[in-house]
């Protein structure tokens, strides 16, 4: 895993909303994926993760920052020059009730890839395709035929599992996968992804806030806080030795099985609200609910910088 498929640097996303008003949802986003390994993407709702994927697969338009994809600026290539990229790269949605089209069965559903990309010569080999796709991720040859109305919800994933995997992508974005399915589906599905990344050398994006399975699913973990990664570090070295008020937070939140030792877990609660990504405070963004906060931090922009071995941390007291 050393090699770089996807090295993000400086990515912003900024909504225009009249009146010269502008929500930063993404600012100064910088990232290095390596080939084969997963990277989780947490933090609280509304910080920004799931516009971040969306502005790397170009679903949005990004507003500063380049994207270097296998040697290739993608965030400079027109939509035409991109759509090669696209089938490189792809996307699992969270909701598998509002992403698959009602109107069309799933033979359609996942058959529409392989049109696209020219991947399917004639009906029948289109047909063949999708069968042995349905089967990759667990259902039946003859789901096929089925419309979306007519399966569970982790089926409806496992659909867009399928949707996403049928062109033979390098690199997956999984915004929430799991998020809108019962937990007794939420294991089955994380499973699936982990033998198919094994199986197809895929890489991931890994966009949840569930940080216990994040910690299960992921190699490397960056944490996002109002637009920005606040700290970015190996799995491990993250929930072990956390460097940032914030991370340190989200981490105490974790429900603890045992109930002892629940009692002796000391829960931090942040103070306040997530500040607006339409006025954003000065210097660091998380100054506002931070119990260390000083002058510094209301002056000064902290620098993502190496405060251990491989451990980035943007906090100017880390």
């Amino acid at each position: 895993m050393s090699k770089s498929l996807l090295d993000i640097n400086g990515l912003s996303k900024h909504f225009q909303l009249g009146g010269g008003r502008e929500l930063k949802a993404v600012q100064n986003f910088t990232l290095d994926i390596k080939k084969g390994e997963t990277v989780g993407l947490v933090g609280e709702s509304g910080c920004g993760k799931t516009t971040a994927g969306r502005t790397i697969m170009r679903l949005y338009e990004p507003t500063a920052g380049s994207m270097i994809y296998d040697g290739v600026d993608i965030a400079k290539l027109s939509k035409r020059q991109f759509k090669a990229y696209r089938r490189r790269m792809q996307m699992i949605f969270q909701d598998p009730y509002a992403s698959l089209n009602p109107r069309l069965t799933v033979l359609d559903i996942v058959g529409e890839a392989l049109d696209i990309h020219g991947l399917a010569h004639g009906k029948a080999e289109r047909k063949k395709r999708v069968e042995e796709l349905l089967e990759l991720v667990g259902l039946n040859a003859e789901h096929a035929s089925r419309y979306p109305h007519e399966f569970s919800g982790g089926q409806r994933q496992r659909i867009g599992i399928t949707r996403a995997l049928a062109v033979n992508p390098e690199f997956v974005v999984c915004d929430e996968p799991i998020s809108a399915l019962d937990v007794s589906i939420q294991a089955q599905i994380i499973n699936q992804l982990i033998d198919l990344q094994k199986q197809l050398g895929l890489t991931y994006l890994f966009v949840a806030h569930d940080l216990s399975m994040v910690k299960y699913v992921s190699d490397r973990v960056a944490v996002m806080y109002l637009g920005k990664i606040v700290e970015l570090a190996s799995s491990e070295e993250l929930y072990d030795y956390p460097q940032h008020p914030y991370t340190k937070a989200l981490l105490s939140a974790i429900p603890e099985p045992d109930p002892s030792a629940a009692r002796e877990k000391e829960r931090i609660v942040l103070s306040g609200d997530l500040p607006s990504p339409i006025n954003p405070p000065s210097g660091c963004p998380f100054r506002t609910r931070c119990p260390a906060a000083t002058e510094k931090c209301a002056a000064e922009v902290p620098e993502l910088r190496e405060t251990r071995p491989g451990h980035l941390a943007a906090c100017h007291y880390a």
